[in-house]
């Protein structure tokens, strides 16, 4: 019997398969890959958002249950949406507590517009480099970027410009 292939054709080193090679996985310490993980920005950033989050809507959710629902039951006359249910076939549906979920869901979604939304919206607006949609541009002579007509330096290459 001959060794080779399994046609029994002798192995040539041509065909042979090549060494494996060794640069594929990241080699290094586990735990120190781990902690550098953990310390990057966006991670610890992520979070404290979290964090602050829930705690955000476990006071939202105490607000909703201690003031909003007692404001509407004055107006409405039921004191407490939570004990709102209706029964199908000996099935409880406690549709008072969804109510309480929404009025809750709208009360963190205007906090979040108002007080994070609006606010980074004018910080963003502030600091913006590019032109407005509908003012009118030329290209750049040296970089031929678009920038605004009455520009005098190319925000992308710093070229001086003539203004029209």
């Amino acid at each position: 019997m001959q060794a080779g292939g399994s046609d029994g054709a002798p192995k040539s080193a041509a065909v042979s398969a090549p060494a494996p090679t060794t640069t594929g996985a990241p080699r290094g310490n586990l735990v120190n890959d781990f902690r550098q993980f953990l310390l990057r920005g966006n991670v610890v950033d992520l979070a404290v958002g979290v964090v602050i989050g829930a705690a955000f809507g476990q006071v939202v959710s105490t607000i909703v249950s201690g003031l909003v629902t007692p404001i509407i039951a004055a107006i409405g006359g039921e004191p407490d949406f939570s004990n709102l249910t209706f029964t199908i076939n000996d099935s409880q549906f406690k549709y008072g507590l969804v109510i309480n979920a929404i009025i809750s869901f709208l009360i963190v979604a205007t906090a979040v517009f108002f007080f994070v939304v609006r606010p980074v919206n004018a910080l963003m607006d502030r600091f913006r480099t590019e032109p407005d949609v509908a003012e009118p541009t030329h290209p750049c002579p040296e970089c031929l970027s678009e920038i605004p007509r009455r520009a005098t330096r190319c925000a992308f290459c710093t070229a001086v410009v003539q203004g029209v």
